[in-house]
């Protein structure tokens, strides 16, 4: 009676491993699309327009009372169209998929040797809103990563990323949504890195969670700009778990995640 309880049991174990197997190597999904910008929301002025154009109707009614201030009103027009260049000196700056990486690396010990696992990927996407005359008025779009074309150094490890932990075929991007951005200097000059902080919202399959990057930026010219930005979490924190493969002996629980690009300003 044992015996055939041990046998069951052991054929059970077998049973799971090899669905678990099957799942975890099961060829993903593709990327659906190449990937591309979100555009970046308009600035809080811009929203505003519509209210005060509701406002119109009120002050027409106040006309003939302030028709006789028309002549000096009539004199202050041209000092505020010079203006108007001011707010059009903004430049849009959009990620470019083919000249930039984004990738987490993660410390394990393989077959007791220590490794570094790097998964990279070209498709990722942003758009930055630049002022050169005030650049403590970027802003910053949603950043997102297809994450079905992460990609190690292991073929069964790519499986296992997109299949078991990140479960791509459910949730193809990885996104991260700015709030903040702090440390920008009042000045930049061209062939000068600046540095500073971007805080955000990380998602992640499912599960979002508040992020800060560090971020070193060098406009290389007026027309590109190059970047790294760079952060560590804990992969729990996400609700991940990683898989046990009998190579494996440790995995830490840091993860690193870094953002190479470049950014060249949109196409009209």
């Amino acid at each position: 009676m044992l015996r055939r309880f041990v046998i069951g049991g052991a054929a059970a174990v077998a049973l799971v491993v090899a669905v678990i197997a099957i799942i975890a190597l099961r060829p993903p999904e593709q990327a659906s699309a190449p990937i591309q910008a979100i555009p970046l929301a308009p600035t809080v002025a811009a929203t505003e327009a519509p209210a005060a154009a509701t406002e119109a109707p009120a002050a027409a009614t106040e006309a003939p009372a302030a028709a006789t201030e028309a002549p000096a009103a009539a004199t202050e027009a041209p000092a505020a169209a010079t203006e108007a260049p001011a707010a059009a000196t903004s430049m849009l700056f959009e990620i470019v998929p083919a000249e930039s990486e984004a990738r987490f690396l993660i410390d394990e010990v393989l077959r007791g040797a220590p490794v570094t696992v790097a998964g990279t990927t070209d498709q990722v996407a942003g758009q930055i809103a630049v002022d050169p005359s005030n650049p403590a008025s970027t802003r910053l779009g949603v950043i997102q990563i297809n994450a079905r074309t992460l990609a190690t150094d292991n073929e069964f490890r790519n499986r296992a990323i997109k299949n078991v932990i990140l479960r791509t075929n459910e949730f193809e991007f990885v996104t991260f949504t700015p709030t903040a951005i702090t440390g920008l200097p009042e000045n930049v000059s061209v062939g000068q890195p600046i540095t500073f902080q971007i805080t955000g919202e990380l998602t992640v399959t499912d599960v979002t969670r508040p992020v800060t990057f560090d971020v070193t930026v060098t406009p290389v010219s007026e027309s590109e700009l190059e970047g790294l930005a760079s952060t560590t979490i804990l992969y729990r924190d996400f609700g991940l778990t990683i898989p046990d493969s009998p190579a494996v002996d440790t995995v830490a629980d840091e993860v690193r995640l870094e953002l190479a690009f470049v950014a060249r300003p949109v196409s009209s």
